[in-house]
């Protein structure tokens, strides 16, 4: 095939498909080898960027996704109904970062990063497609665990959780600190 053919095929595979195909299950479907697939695409992902186009491609770990860019939100929400918006509140956030730095985690484990309850706000985000369970933990009971998604990755405009940023080691002493002072306090009052 020549590469104009294979562009165009590996573009229809991402648009049918909607959301992030592998590349090795392109390179497969193709009949070509992943490098060159992932060469091509990262030629396209140039070429949509340089073009004043209305979509792009994404990576998402070793996988693509073709999407509208987000300048283009505008123009969209006047053609379609506005998205509902998930408002993350700061105990979601607050559990999407465990979950996020921590995967895989049980709610259990999550309760004792939080001192609380964490039932309500695990569901949120699994229902807003941030989390998801991954599997169960060896252990009695089996407990589910959870990690982050795909739509995490989007959301937060990453390509892997090695984009995550890094945890300061001082901030964290500095955080455990307070908090061991602060429940001194609790217990001298």
């Amino acid at each position: 095939m020549e590469i104009k053919t294979l562009m165009a095929n590996i573009e229809a595979i991402l648009f049918t498909m909607g959301d992030a195909v592998e590349v090795d299950r392109i390179a497969t479907a193709l009949g070509h080898d992943v490098d060159t697939i992932r060469r091509i695409i990262h030629t396209m992902m140039d070429m949509y960027q340089q073009e004043d186009r209305g979509i792009q491609i994404i990576e998402l770990e070793d996988s693509y996704q073709l999407c509208t860019k987000a300048s283009m939100y505008e123009a969209i929400v006047k053609i379609a109904h506005v998205p509902k918006k998930h408002i993350l509140s700061d105990v979601l956030l607050e559990t999407l970062s465990i979950i996020a730095y921590k995967q895989p985690i049980t709610k259990q484990q999550i309760e004792q990063i939080r001192g609380v309850k964490c039932d309500h706000a695990v569901n949120k985000l699994v229902e807003y497609n941030l989390a998801c369970e991954v599997g169960r933990m060896d252990a009695p009971g089996r407990p589910i665990l959870f990690g982050t998604t795909e739509e995490f990755l989007r959301n937060f405009g990453i390509a892997s959780l090695q984009d995550l940023p890094v945890i300061n080691p001082e901030k964290v002493a500095d955080f455990k600190q307070e908090a061991e002072e602060e429940v001194q306090l609790q217990l001298d009052i």
